[in-house]
């Protein structure tokens, strides 16, 4: 029962994280800078202190006695994460929902599954998998393979994206995809998904801040909600930084009071973007909460996202157009992604 509950938050959470971008596509007479940090206000700033207000009241007395280093290092992790998540919204801008979740996400397991145990290999911690572990157990072995066949699945999803450059015209494909660019978005994507693993490893690093909720008899359902807070703060500098920036150098910042826009409208469906964006992880945290494996919840919930994007993709019409050979591939494409996800995320639970 456990495990069906753990799978059925997951399913909330990446339903959530598969559709927060929809709002956006709503907002008018703004540029992209400006309602991505308006959203990213209630992501990252807002409402996860509100969450943990609710079901970790005491959430800033453990912050308060946390160590040092364990901030530190949470909040590094989320520095990272957040040019993964700023350059996400962008693969999604030049891709669509469809094709840049698929790429984005693949590289995001499959760097979530690999690059802990290759930094594990060269700095050793009990009872954390190495690369060399990988290699020489069964369960390794099938993690590898999906990583290599997540890699196989992002081919053919570029591999049609590239067809459906071909088959349309110019007009044709901005009528699904406003800003499509292939080789920018596959770019930027590729970046994206490999930044975008370092929110797995910010919440194992916050995992004491988890573990002490908990101690001071919090439910664990809603103990990562207290590690949530820290690493956002990191993803919040990034992102607001760099919106800052492209504020200034296009001029921008007019957006925020421009009054030939629906302004109210434009920040409610902002906040709504970007509180719907957190739901993500708080479902996450209380799906890994009863499944109690952090690589197989981070797989399942990229499976999840997977699989709602590219739903979002063919209410969008992104493929509308396109030959039966194209949609086949991208439909090939997504199929051996997910399998893939599916096979890492059953060889961790053989661990």
């Amino acid at each position: 029962m456990q495990i069906i509950l753990g799978i059925i938050f997951h399913f909330i959470g990446g339903f959530a994280s598969g559709s927060f971008y929809m709002p956006y596509k709503k907002v008018k007479g703004w540029h992209w800078e400006s309602y991505w940090i308006i959203g990213g206000l209630f992501s990252w700033l807002i409402v996860p202190p509100l969450a943990a207000w609710l079901t970790v009241p005491g959430f800033a007395e453990i912050i308060k006695n946390t160590p040092s280093s364990v901030i530190s290092y949470t909040m590094l992790f989320g520095v990272l994460w957040g040019f993964g998540g700023l350059t996400y919204g962008l693969g999604v801008r030049y891709l669509g929902m469809s094709l840049g979740n698929s790429v984005v996400l693949g590289f995001c397991s499959a760097f979530g599954a690999l690059v802990p145990s290759i930094y594990y290999n060269f700095y050793p911690e009990e009872g954390k998998t190495t690369f060399h572990d990988l290699l020489a157990t069964s369960w390794g072995r099938i993690v590898l393979a999906g990583i290599i066949i997540c890699l196989l699945g992002i081919f053919i999803c570029g591999r049609a994206g590239m067809l459906k450059e071909k088959e349309l015209p110019e007009a044709e494909k901005k009528k699904s995809v406003a800003e499509f660019n292939l080789t920018k978005g596959l770019l930027v994507a590729i970046f994206s998904g490999i930044m975008s693993a370092c929110f797995n490893f910010g919440i194992e690093a916050g995992k004491p801040m988890a573990q002490a909720a908990v101690a001071a008899g919090f439910n664990p359902l809603y103990q990562n909600n207290v590690t949530y807070i820290t690493l956002l703060w990191g993803g919040l500098a990034t992102n607001f930084i760099w919106c800052m920036i492209l504020n200034a150098r296009n001029k921008t910042f007019g957006d925020y009071t421009k009054q030939n826009t629906p302004l109210l409208k434009n920040y409610i469906l902002s906040a709504l973007a970007g509180t719907t964006w957190f739901l993500q992880f708080f479902f996450y945290g209380m799906g890994e909460s009863k499944l109690g494996n952090g690589a197989s919840s981070w797989i399942l919930h990229m499976s999840f996202i997977i699989l709602t994007a590219n739903m979002w993709g063919i209410v969008l019409k992104e493929w509308k157009g396109v030959s039966t050979k194209t949609k086949a591939t991208i439909t090939i494409g997504i199929i051996t992604i997910i399998a893939s996800v599916l096979l890492v995320g059953y060889g961790n639970a053989m661990k």
